[in-house]
């Protein structure tokens, strides 16, 4: 049975994945990207995710949070060799519905230098945050999320985001994805709020869900074990895979 690469789309910090963390698909190719810098445009995105996929015979889109958004993008173009689709933390249209809300949003989009480090970045971490973050297999706090986009994040590729993410809308293209989809949700997640898994689970043919206990947004982050493992399980079960998840052992140990 061909082994299909697992393409991992980044998150809103556009740092690519670190592949090193999930160990229960590291018998599988994966390959993940940086995101461009200061792009205001959904479809631009999914331009550098079909570019990244270009060469590939078969591949799953594995999106987390903004990169859900990107790999959904993609995927309603139903490109050729696509396999099955995960997206975690993501959602089909902005779930932001309050005009307050929204404002602030675009407002910390505009904030460079000392406001954006000291003033967007920790209210973004703020919302990135749940209770749970520290119970994972790397315990994770609003600090982490902080220097993750301090590292990774000019201001400019921020607000840029921030535009792309409110004005994103494939709700009406759900119906367009066409292979095995994963729809992976924490339990705790204020940012984006349950209706959002819901209105994928409901609009993306076949869709399933799996929601993860004691997780928050940053899942992927603070839990990559437990992570990796239900997409490993979702990989086999659709017969997309026939790798079983490697031991709870080794690399995990070793961080």
């Amino acid at each position: 049975m061909t082994e299909p690469t697992l393409v991992l789309v980044p998150c809103f910090s556009g740092a690519p994945w670190d592949i090193e963390q999930l160990t229960p698909l590291a018998a599988h190719p994966m390959r993940t990207m940086r995101l461009p810098e200061a792009v205001a445009d959904m479809e631009t995105y999914a331009d550098a995710a079909a570019a990244v996929v270009a060469d590939l015979k078969e591949f799953v889109l594995i999106g987390d949070s903004f990169g859900a958004i990107i790999a959904l993008a993609l995927a309603v173009r139903r490109p050729r060799g696509l396999k099955g689709l995960v997206l975690s933390g993501g959602f089909a249209a902005n779930p932001i519905s309050s005009p307050v809300l929204k404002t602030a949003m675009r407002a910390m989009g505009r904030m460079r230098g000392t406001l954006y480090r000291q003033v967007a970045l920790r209210a973004h971490a703020h919302n990135l945050a749940s209770p749970h973050d520290h119970e994972g297999q790397i315990p994770w706090s609003k600090a982490d999320s902080r220097n993750l986009f301090l590292d990774n994040t000019p201001a400019e590729s921020f607000g840029a985001r921030a535009i792309a993410a409110l004005n994103a809308d494939y709700t009406d293209r759900l119906e367009q994805v066409a292979v095995p989809t994963l729809i992976l949700t924490p339990a705790h997640d204020v940012l984006i709020g349950e209706a959002a898994a819901t209105v994928l689970r409901e609009g993306i043919p076949d869709a399933r869900e799996v929601i993860l206990e004691r997780t928050g947004h940053m899942f992927r982050f603070s839990h990559p074990h437990t992570y990796a493992n239900a997409i490993a399980e979702f990989l086999r079960d659709e017969q997309i895979s026939s790798r079983a998840p490697m031991n709870r052992g080794s690399l995990l140990h070793d961080i």
